[in-house]
This record gives structure tokens, C-alpha cells and sequence, in this order.
């Protein structure tokens, strides 16, 4: 018996049972589908590189086939391991703009605004060169410049001002536009993953209990109140083990698990249930509805100098000299998120803030980099940050080691395509100034011959993809599609809740990191307030 069951150590979850365990009396259960993070990939920032292909550590989804982009099912990563998602990602360290939280609060959802939540960003923050009303430097999460930037990084920040762009040195500082190096979630070289900085450091403590390999069948509900959670079977056959808890189950398992547990749970539309045999718990039309996420299409261009990272026989003794220096001194290339600089755009003047966001990289990509072409090369990410279009997710069997059918419905909002369209356009121009003249070779993607409107959408269609950025499955509110309320509590079932990336109304405009640690820790200190904690258990807990 334990006092709360987390389901899934991802940024959330890992906050969460750092905060909840900082009370000896509160026995907590932390579980975790995929393995521990002890892989030299997920430390080495590098190694992101290897991280983007299915394997043990990233779950690997696919979309369904996407009616709107030539019927192409599309890659999904999600983090399988301690640190979710962050122990995967390219470790870009953003919160997005203040209109984000503003809007999730006019929605009704109170507590939830940028004023209230600038604390808890600042609270988490360990950052070694910001220091101001929007920057802490004492939290456990280490906030850092990249150390050696690649040449091109540093051309496209020139070429982006050249361009007409501002340069902007804080993207979570008090302007979101313009174009700048990005800050990342590193230390001393190394990824600082939500495991990392808020798991690593409580791991002895005797009231929290951390499992891996333990994937979650269902929700355990008796009586309208969620009691506990069953394991899926061993391999071997039988049935799965059955933990439960005295206060409550947390849900942190993301955008795309979270719902699908709800609904293995007997959670849900029963529509979405009963064709796979499901008894219905409760009714819920809104659990798997909402998915939402940044749609991303990647130009790409030859470079004509090796100053890329590159894929040659004439790239193999710098690597060999880099990784060597890495495993002396944690710094140069292998210290590298890839994702150096990027920066934030208007698609059209009358935008009222920034709603495209770049993302450089000084290597030539190709499908999520899961294809390595030989030569040298630099990309760049745009993507649209306000997407209208809406998906969702379903079951695809009653089988929990089944994955979920996941359908973003990318681009089933006509508005959606002119924002990538006009994003293209501005790369191009970015691209074409002085400052890349010496290493501006042919474009590959979307190509010369790709030029009008027309011609432009159509490979969109052909090539977009995510940039990983799935949210709104499970969305906080009090309408009749609302999953859970402004408290994170489930409707309808006691002692419930959700802590993760489906809760968001809406996508923040910019990367989800960041806001998803900042949702564990409201979860924590709400779950804190209403289990009726002392002050100096709830003070010991926000400190911890």
C-alpha cells in the first residue's frame, strides 16, 4: 500500500515524486514503463543523434495515415525511460509567451496564469548566465548556453538580423521574437534530464519507491474512486500485480499514454470503449480528444565548406578528435544539442505574437534524422505554433502493450498551411543573406524547382512532420469535454489526477519541456494543499 501511485517518470512525474516524497511520511510509488536512464546516449547531448530512432528508450509511435499530408503516417518519439521525454529530446530549455498561460486562465482555469506561474519556472531554474524577474539561478534544473556553438549557428543568428529579424539573447525573458542562441537543459556537458535534476538527488530516500519496467494496464476504480493501478502480465502469462493507494493515482504518462490508460481504465467516450469490449467505468467524451501539435517542415541545404557536422570520410578524424576531447573535457561537438539557435517569427504582420518558431541545425536532416545522407549539410525547422487543427486519440485494442491509434489530423485546418508556407518563405530569405554566402550550397529540400504557393503546399503535404510537441489529449476546464479541472482532478473520480502534457488546453508557443516540469510542480503542491499538509511539510516540499 502507498499514499500516491505516479504513473510515468517523465518531466512531470519526476518532479512530482521529488515533491511528494519530501515529506518522510508520504509513501510514494513511482513507475516507469521503459527502463532506467543509464544509457551513454541519454547523457551525452550528442546522442540525441541515436536517441530519435524507436529502441528501448523512446515508445516510437506512429501516426495513423494523415488524410491531409498524402495519407503518410508519421513518426511520434516519446521518452520510454527515467526523464520521459527529456531524457531524449534536443534539450532546448523554453516556456513559451505569456499569452499561453493568460489564455489557459480566461478559460476559467484559475491559478493557471503567467503571473502565477513565473515563480515555479524561476523556482525550477539553475540558470548559469540569466539572472532577473524572469530567471532563477538556485533550483535543481541547470539552465546553460551552449558551450561552442557551430560557426553556422552562430551565421544563422548574423544572417537572421541581416534578414530583419531582432536578435534576442532570452527567449523566456520579456520578448519571445527576434533570432538567438537557444538555452538548453545541460551541465557541465552533460543532459540535465528531469531525472537528472529532480530524481538523481531524493533516490535514497526510504518513503519513495522507483520501479522501471513497469507498464500500466489500468486504473484500479471501486466506487467512483480510483484505488489503485494493475500492472500489465508478466510474459510468462497470468494476471498482472495490483498496487494500490491510500490518497491517490497520478497520471503522468503524457499526451499519448494518459489517455490511453483512462481508456483501458473503462475512462472515456463509450463509443471509443465498448467496440473493444470495455466496460465503461465512467463516461467521459472528452479523454483522447483536443490532441493538438506543432507541425514541422524541415529545409535542408548542401553546405559548401566543412563546417557542418558531415557524414564523410573527410569528417571521420574530427569526429574521432571531438568524441575523445568530449570524454576528456565534456566539451565541443558531443556536447552539442544539435538544435544550437533558432528564434521566432510572425507569419504575417497582423499576428499579434510570434506564431512560427526555427530551430538550426548545423547537419543535414532527413526523415526525424532516422536517414543519413553522405556530404555536408545544415537544416532548419519551422514550425506553426498555433495549429487549429484538432485530433485525437483512440484505442486500437484492448490489449494495454498495443499502441494507441494517434490521429493529430495535421492540417485539417485550412489556416494551418499558410503559416508553414509563409515560414518557408522567410527561411529562404534568412538563407540568402551575406553572412551564409561562403557555405550556401543548392537547397535540397523543399528544392529551386519549388516555388510557387502551389508548389510550396504541395511539399508540405509530402514532407512535413512533428516536432514532438503532443499535448490537449486529457485538457484542463470545466466544459463537457474537459478532462480534468483547474486542480488537475479528474471529473467525476475521486482521488485521480492528471499531471502532463494532455492537461494543456492549448500548445504554448514554443517547446513543452519546460512546461511540463512546471505542471508537476502544481500538481505536487496542490496534491500538498488538499491532503491538508502542515505549512512546514508543504514549505518542505516546494524547497526540496
Amino acid at each position: 500500500m502507498y499514499d500516491t501511485i505516479i504513473i510515468g517518470a517523465g518531466s512531470a512525474g519526476c518532479v512530482l515524486a521529488n515533491r511528494l516524497s519530501a515529506d518522510p511520511g508520504h509513501k510514494v510509488l513511482l513507475l516507469e514503463a521503459g527502463p532506467a536512464d543509464n544509457s551513454a546516449l541519454v547523457h551525452m547531448p550528442f546522442g540525441v543523434i541515436g536517441l530519435i530512432r524507436k529502441n528501448a528508450r523512446n515508445w516510437g509511435f506512429d501516426t495513423v495515415p494523415q488524410a491531409a499530408c498524402d495519407e503518410r503516417p508519421m513518426y511520434c518519439p516519446r521518452g520510454k525511460t527515467l526523464g520521459g521525454s527529456s531524457s531524449i529530446n534536443a534539450m532546448v530549455y523554453m516556456r513559451g509567451h505569456a499569452c499561453d498561460y493568460d489564455h489557459w486562465a480566461a478559460l476559467g482555469n484559475e491559478g493557471w496564469s503567467y503571473e502565477e506561474l513565473l515563480p515555479l519556472f524561476r523556482a525550477h531554474e539553475a540558470n548559469e548566465r540569466l539572472k532577473d524577474a524572469y530567471h532563477g539561478t538556485q533550483g535543481e534544473l541547470n539552465v546553460a548556453d551552449v558551450a561552442e556553438p557551430n560557426l553556422l549557428s552562430r551565421l544563422w543568428v548574423e544572417a537572421g538580423q541581416q534578414a530583419g529579424l531582432p536578435l534576442n539573447t532570452d527567449f523566456n525573458g520579456a520578448e519571445l521574437e527576434g533570432v538567438g542562441p537557444f538555452q538548453v537543459t545541460q551541465k557541465q556537458g552533460k543532459r540535465c534530464s528531469a531525472a537528472v535534476a529532480f530524481l538523481r538527488p531524493v533516490l535514497s530516500r526510504p518513503n519513495l519507491t522507483i520501479r522501471t519496467g513497469a507498464q500500466v494496464a489500468r486504473v484500479v476504480v471501486e466506487d467512483g474512486r480510483a484505488v489503485g493501478v494493475q500492472l500489465c502480465p508478466p510474459k510468462g502469462g497470468g494476471e498482472g500485480e495490483l498496487l494500490r493507494a491510500s490518497r491517490e493515482v497520478v497520471l503522468a504518462a503524457g499526451a499519448i499514454n494518459t489517455p490511453q490508460i483512462l481508456q483501458l481504465s473503462g475512462i472515456g467516450d463509450p463509443e471509443d470503449l465498448t467496440p473493444h469490449g470495455i466496460d465503461v467505468v465512467h463516461a467521459l467524451p472528452g479523454v483522447g480528444r483536443n490532441l493538438q501539435d506543432h507541425l514541422d517542415y524541415i529545409l535542408s541545404y548542401h553546405c559548401k565548406t566543412h563546417a557542418s557536422v558531415g557524414l564523410a570520410l573527410s569528417a571521420v578524424p574530427k569526429t574521432l578528435s571531438e568524441l575523445t576531447r568530449y570524454m576528456l573535457s565534456g566539451r565541443g561537438m558531443f556536447a552539442s544539442n544539435a538544435a544550437e539557435a533558432g528564434g521566432f517569427a510572425r507569419s504575417a504582420p497582423d499576428k499579434a505574437v510570434p506564431d512560427l518558431q526555427f530551430h538550426f541545425v548545423p547537419s543535414r536532416l532527413e526523415d526525424h534524422a532516422r536517414v543519413l545522407r553522405y556530404g555536408y549539410g545544415f537544416s532548419i525547422h519551422v514550425c506553426d505554433l498555433e495549429p487549429e487543427s484538432r485530433g485525437r486519440i483512440s484505442l486500437a485494442s484492448a490489449d494495454p502493450l498495443a499502441d494507441p491509434a494517434i490521429d493529430p489530423m495535421y492540417l485539417s485546418h485550412p489556416n494551418d498551411i499558410a503559416k508553414l508556407r509563409a515560414g518557408i518563405k522567410l527561411v529562404r530569405k534568412i538563407i540568402g543573406q551575406p553572412a551564409f554566402a561562403p557555405h550556401r550550397g543548392e537547397e535540397i529540400f523543399p528544392g529551386p524547382k519549388v516555388q510557387s504557393d502551389e508548389e510550396i503546399d504541395a511539399a508540405i503535404r509530402r514532407n512535413a512532420e512533428t516536432v514532438y510537441h503532443p499535448v490537449g489529449s486529457c485538457r484542463m476546464g470545466g466544459d463537457e469535454l474537459a478532462v480534468v479541472d483547474a486542480r488537475l482532478r479528474v471529473h467525476g473520480i475521486d482521488g485521480l489526477r492528471i499531471a502532463d502534457a494532455s492537461i494543456m488546453p492549448t500548445v504554448p508557443h514554443g517547446n513543452t519541456n519546460a512546461p511540463c516540469m512546471v505542471i508537476g510542480e502544481k500538481a505536487a503542491r496542490m496534491i500538498l494543499e488538499d491532503q491538508g499538509a502542515s505549512p512546514a511539510t508543504a514549505a518542505a516540499a516546494q524547497a526540496a
